[in-house]
């Protein structure tokens, strides 16, 4: 069985885009833009992986951004397989 399928598709590659995009705003945003206050950039990052991300969000810093990165594997493959499984059923293979 390979796992890689399910993310090999349109939607689970487009969503790996949308997370590479935020996080690199995020960064952008704390390296290189002054803020008077508290900038929320941060939490962008864990609301685009959300829900298995906020399951780190009250650990150490370190693990809470692995929880990042752990969030968009998760959702990638389950979007993945979503759209496996309906377009499996739309477009049969032999």
């Amino acid at each position: 069985m390979n796992g890689s399928r399910y993310f090999r598709n349109p939607l689970a590659l487009g969503y790996l885009v949308l997370v590479a995009a935020v996080l690199c705003w995020v960064g952008v945003d704390a390296l290189f833009v002054e803020h008077a206050d508290a900038s929320l950039a941060g939490v962008w990052a864990f609301l685009v992986t959300a829900p298995a991300s906020l399951l780190f969000v009250m650990l150490p810093e370190a693990w809470a951004w692995a929880g990042i990165v752990l969030g968009a594997v998760v959702n990638a493959a389950v979007l993945g397989a979503a759209y496996r499984s309906v377009t499996g059923r739309l477009h049969p293979t032999a």
